[in-house]
């Protein structure tokens, strides 16, 4: 990956936290941490991966994908945004009683969700369906999940695990966004999943490790991954909680607070001052 396209990236990323911090804010709820966490995977799915076009959501041959971890809608609704599915204005109404921008991602009002996301667990399950769907179809798109570490402690995502297995469905990628914290603290500490990738790679998974806010170490997962035949592929991204936003970083606290206002202008300050770096840089490369 050239700097170039690296930095294109990182300024997505940035702005798609800047809106993660906002809709919380604005809404007075919700999940800054994780959604915070998941950013960058999104951002190289969304911007530099996935075939999906916003003017035609609905695409039959578009690449699915499902936020297993539906309380991170945050992140979701922000990428998509900032993608062109629906204006970016929309995201300040975020958990408002009127909005169609739910506490969790809704397929029937949010243009380019693909599933509706929130009972942990289900998600992943979905995104074998589909993936299982388009090898019945003899469809070639793929399937892309993001799920929580914490949400590994259900066990339905075993389940659907040992399906995406026994199916053979190569076409499915997914993602576990590993920041080692959950609401009520470290996942080591509430319901142990470790080891992570040595249980998934028994399940008959081809496992790759990441650091998750690398955008050239999960391009490379991804481009990987399409080369595995007969296994679906789970890349597990070393993440940090709260990442671009100092005080939230590693603290599970933040797993379902809303910022103040001091708090949240502390935070898009902080993202304010990354945004002109990487202007700056993006201005010295050309």
């Amino acid at each position: 990956m050239d700097k170039r396209k690296e930095l294109d990236l990182q300024k997505k990323a940035t702005q798609i936290r800047k809106y993660i911090i906002e809709e919380v804010f604005s809404a007075k709820s919700g999940h800054p941490g994780g959604s915070l966490s998941c950013t960058d995977i999104l951002t190289v799915l969304y911007f530099d991966e996935m075939n999906v076009d916003p003017k035609n959501p609905k695409s039959p041959d578009r690449d699915r994908f499902v936020l297993s971890k539906g309380h991170c809608a945050p992140a979701l609704y922000a990428t998509l945004a900032v993608r062109g599915f629906f204006p970016e204005k929309d995201l300040y109404t975020f958990r408002k009683a009127d909005s169609y921008l739910e506490g969790h991602p809704s397929m029937r009002y949010v243009p380019g969700v693909d599933m509706s996301t929130g009972s942990l667990g289900q998600g992943i399950s979905t995104a074998v369906g589909m993936a299982l769907a388009g090898k019945i179809d003899q469809k070639d798109y793929r399937v892309y999940s993001i799920l929580g570490d914490g949400e590994l402690e259900e066990g339905q995502v075993w389940e659907a695990s040992m399906a995406a297995a026994h199916y053979k469905l190569d076409n499915l990628t997914a993602f576990v966004d590993y920041n080692g914290l959950q609401i009520d603290g470290k996942i080591t500490d509430v319901m142990n999943p470790e080891p992570i990738a040595d249980k998934f790679a028994a399940f008959g998974w081809n496992v790759i490790t990441v650091d998750g806010h690398s955008y050239k170490q999960i391009e490379d997962a991804i481009e990987t991954a399409k080369t595995v035949k007969g296994k679906p592929t789970m890349v597990i991204c070393n993440c940090t909680k709260g990442k671009g936003v100092s005080f939230m970083e590693n603290n599970y606290s933040w797993h379902g607070t809303a910022p103040n206002q001091e708090q949240r202008d502390k935070a898009i300050e902080e993202l304010d001052a990354l945004m002109a770096k990487i202007d700056k840089e993006i201005a010295e490369e050309a």
